[in-house]
């Protein structure tokens, strides 16, 4: 979970990785690496683990599953294609203030109003 751990760069190192999450390794991968990559295509995962946020600086705004079970970068995809912070933690979005007026969304371009509705709608999920 902690991306700056060094387990997790000993694992991105070995196995290669998109962003900040890792690649399931293919042929290299090792047999439990096999068998967590089998969990998480099945999504087993998902349906006997859950999450627990906290302070939200371990999750990840855009990327975690943390609210609604679909990452915000799924069901917001659009908002997250016009979002200037997409590698960005659920602590720092909430100090930036994720009111609908808040300075967490800082997007590429203004906004059409059909987009305008979409964030009030992520703002009450929050």
């Amino acid at each position: 979970m902690d991306r700056n751990s060094l387990w997790f760069r000993v694992l991105l190192a070995r196995y290669g990785g998109v962003g900040s999450h890792l690649l399931e390794g293919g042929r290299n991968a090792s047999s439990w690496r096999r068998v967590i990559s089998t969990f998480r295509r099945e999504k087993w995962f998902s349906g006997h683990v859950s999450r627990v946020v906290g302070n939200g600086k371990l999750a990840m705004f855009w990327s975690d599953v943390w609210v609604g079970g679909v990452a915000f970068r799924e069901r917001f995809s659009r908002l997250f294609d016009l979002s200037l912070f997409k590698e960005v933690s659920v602590f720092d979005m909430c100090q930036l203030g994720s009111g609908e007026s808040g300075e967490a969304w800082k997007w590429r371009w203004g906004l059409f109003g059909w987009e305008e509705e979409v964030v009030g709608e992520l703002c009450l999920l929050l």
